[in-house]
């Protein structure tokens, strides 16, 4: 069921106390944070550097971020609780997206990339990172982007591949398929 009024703010380090609660947050019925260590690190770090920072390295490194005012993220209110986080920025700010072997450059073109969404599991199913991709869209635009990239997974695909997004969902804000490869389906929008 959408959500009523989601509203949607750049990662500024006024709000790194919010990104931190969600992403240690547990979810609704206990257990672990959703997050598992990441700390939306992975498309940035290779190999160990990923793996040696799982956890709070790679929470210091989030935090270095959005303290540094470089708005790496945009970020989905309901009711002044952050439930949901969209990664969004230049394609070659994104190291194991540049060295994938599948997810390889389609051209030379300033790219921008959509490479994470995380709802947190009490607001799942309303709306939250379409919301999130509309907003990404307008961001990459207004930072004088050609084109928005995303790698999408198909729907009903297992859910630890998701948080690239859903390819109905890319689909609906007027993305196009350009590629399969594997798991994600590489999906551009030109802005």
């Amino acid at each position: 069921m959408p959500l009523s009024s989601i509203d949607v703010h750049a990662a500024t380090p006024e709000r790194w106390d919010d990104v931190a609660d969600l992403f240690e947050r547990k979810g609704p019925h206990g257990g672990l944070p959703q997050t598992d260590g990441c700390w939306c690190q992975f498309w940035h770090l290779r190999g160990n550097a990923y793996w040696d920072g799982h956890g709070m390295g790679n929470r210091r490194r989030l935090e270095a971020e959005i303290r540094s005012g470089t708005e790496p993220g945009l970020l989905a209110y309901v009711d002044d609780v952050l439930v949901g986080w969209c990664r969004v920025g230049l394609r070659e700010s994104f190291d194991r997206l540049e060295h994938s072997s599948k997810l390889v450059r389609i051209d030379d073109q300033d790219v921008w990339s959509v490479v994470c969404f995380y709802v947190h599991p009490s607001a799942k199913r309303g709306g939250v990172a379409a919301t999130l991709l509309e907003a990404a869209i307008e961001r990459a635009a207004a930072h004088g982007a050609p084109i928005l990239e995303g790698y999408a997974v198909r729907d009903g695909h297992m859910n630890i591949d998701a948080y690239t997004g859903y390819l109905s969902m890319f689909l609906e804000a007027g993305f196009e398929v350009i590629r399969d490869a594997g798991r994600r389906t590489i999906v551009r929008r030109g802005l």
